[in-house]
């Protein structure tokens, strides 16, 4: 009897540490959203991985790490999809657990799809997501043992064009913030991003899906990275593969190039091989996570 408590004590504190918290990005009313039946439609591949489609109620999972390697730390993840979907398993989950490795508060963004269906604006409507999440990580930043002035985003592909987005667009709130809640997230980290949506860089999909078919050329460059970089634009790490066929890896130079013009540190890995969507996998990609956690530690936000 006695080796049955223990046992099942046991368990109960393996799935406490396993266990992670979902959150609505808004308690309330969405905004810039048209009421509509939720149309999210959640899907599972072979190997198990979720992606989610159509969502229109975004919502922000909550990955600790163990108090004893806390560091403080916090991190904002922008799962890939080309703005039709998020590779929630591939490059949410799994790359929060290599955070929380290191010590590292992790945050899921399951940021809303830009449809005409549900948004007003379906432009800004993944910004608005992006910086309430770093509006919520810093308002609550003691409750999960966050330090607020560490507190980063990390995108993938098109995912990586909205963690950009909010690395350059963080003085144009498209939220309401009376409580002037810093929005600047304290670093990037930028995975095979969707960056230049010029036509000669842009993934097309990307682009469609976030301003239409036929934007002009002030939004165009409204929402190309590259071009809103500026001295304040926080110190960034990029990481991208040559031989990437989906988008294009003059998007991580020519992000690069400008973050080198303005001053702002930044550390780039372009690898020959390892197509796109590589996510935590290092097969030809040079274990790239050890190298983001080396920059990590010497800006010292890991140790």
């Amino acid at each position: 009897m006695k080796r049955t408590i223990v046992l099942l004590s046991i368990m109960a504190a393996a799935f406490t540490t396993q266990a992670q918290t979902i959150i609505p990005l808004y308690p309330g009313k969405i905004p810039n959203s048209i009421t509509v039946p939720d149309p999210e439609v959640r899907t599972v591949d072979k190997s198990g991985n979720v992606r989610y489609s159509k969502t229109s109620v975004p919502t922000l999972e909550i990955m600790l790490p163990e108090k004893d390697i806390a560091n403080g730390t916090a991190v904002i993840i922008c799962p890939g999809g080309g703005y039709t979907l998020t590779s929630y398993t591939h490059e949410g989950i799994k790359i929060a657990a290599a955070f929380n490795k290191m010590g590292v508060a992790a945050f899921i963004l399951k940021y809303r799809i830009p449809s005409d269906a549900y948004m007003v604006d379906k432009n800004i409507g993944p910004l608005q997501d992006a910086q309430t999440a770093i509006k919520i990580v810093r308002t609550r930043a003691k409750e999960w043992g966050v330090d607020t002035g560490k507190v980063g985003i990390i995108g993938f592909s098109a995912g990586g064009h909205l963690a950009s987005t909010a690395g350059t667009h963080f003085n144009m709130p498209v939220i309401e913030n009376k409580e002037k809640t810093n929005l600047r997230p304290s670093f990037m980290i930028l995975g095979y991003p969707v960056l230049d949506l010029s036509d000669s860089l842009m993934h097309k999909g990307s682009r469609v899906n976030l301003l239409g078919e036929n934007p002009t050329p002030e939004k165009i460059r409204l929402y190309s990275a590259n071009y809103q970089v500026t001295s304040q634009t926080p110190p960034t790490f990029i990481v991208h593969a040559g031989d990437d066929k989906t988008v294009k890896v003059q998007n991580s130079i020519v992000m690069y190039l400008a973050l080198l013009k303005n001053g702002v540190p930044a550390e780039m890995h372009i690898y020959p091989k390892g197509g796109h969507g590589f996510g935590i996998n290092d097969t030809n990609t040079g274990h790239w996570i050890d190298r983001c956690q080396d920059w990590m530690r010497a800006n010292g936000w890991v140790k």
